[in-house]
């Protein structure tokens, strides 16, 4: 490795500790970045979905790391266009972080619809059944029903409640789920054993796009690291010569050729994620 590349990783080193150190130093300016990215850390803790004001502030500070980071990479090119994509990554991590969230929330469904079943069965209520559903689960299931639970306990009706639920997490699974429960208020019949057969249910249709999972590893996995490759050999070019890449930019065929086949590369990377998904 030449020593500019080392001199680049240390100067990128002391940079961000520099940067930690002035944050330490600045109480206003550590009291910022925790708010920035406290909606964050919430959408993965309990699915907070942010406000306007809070997606603002954390699309700034996204945008400042992007430029400081691609600055020390690349110089003002890489600056600038990390700069635009830095709020689109913020976006991208809340919703990844809050996707995430509900996803383990589907997956405790066939749990808490045996738990309800149970408390049914044993002669409580749905208002009653639904917080004590909550003991049966943990994470993010429990969480959504412990709010759930408070608000019954603040007086709302049983269907708002389950309604706001609904709305919260924008899942057709969720849907289903709820319309289970509230179907009792305008057909009647058995509850519990409506929702034992959605958990027997549930829990087969989530085994299933397991095994469809475990089938597909493979080959997703091959066809991301083909797409993958161009890249890698790249970087590894430049590792063995330091300023390959920054000669071949310098010819406009040589950076047409690399823009366009930059693109194919994207679109197959999105292509193979698409074909390779698997639907729930």
């Amino acid at each position: 490795m030449s020593p500019a590349l080392l001199l680049g990783a240390l100067a990128g080193g002391l940079a961000a500790l520099a940067a930690r150190e002035a944050a330490l130093a600045s109480p206003a300016l550590a009291g910022w970045v925790r708010r920035a990215l406290e909606p964050l850390r919430r959408a993965g803790r309990e699915g907070y979905a942010p406000s306007a004001p809070e997606r603002r502030r954390l699309a700034a500070l996204a945008a400042a790391a992007a430029v400081l980071g691609g600055w020390l990479v690349g110089g003002t090119e890489a600056a600038l266009p990390l700069a635009v994509a830095g709020p689109a990554l913020a976006a991208w991590a809340i919703a990844g972080r809050r996707r995430r969230w509900r996803a383990a929330v589907e997956r405790a469904l066939p749990e808490i619809a045996g738990a309800v079943a149970d408390s049914l069965a044993a002669g409580r209520s749905l208002r009653a059944s639904l917080p004590a559903a909550a003991s049966w689960v943990e994470g993010p299931a429990a969480a959504e029903l412990a709010r759930l639970a408070a608000e019954l306990e603040l007086g709302a009706p049983t269907a708002d409640a389950v309604g706001a639920w609904r709305r919260r997490m924008r899942s057709p699974r969720v849907d289903s789920f709820a319309a289970a429960l509230l179907s009792q208020r305008l057909a009647g019949g058995d509850l519990a054993g409506l929702l034992r057969r959605f958990a027997a249910a549930a829990a087969e249709r989530d085994r299933v796009v397991e095994d469809a999972r475990a089938a597909t590893a493979q080959a997703r996995f091959t066809g991301l690291l083909v797409v993958a490759m161009p890249t890698g050999g790249a970087l590894f070019a430049e590792l063995l010569q330091p300023g390959f890449l920054g000669r071949v930019l310098a010819a406009p065929p040589a950076a047409a050729l690399l823009a366009l086949a930059g693109a194919l590369q994207a679109v197959g990377f999105i292509a193979i994620r698409r074909l390779a998904r698997v639907a729930e």
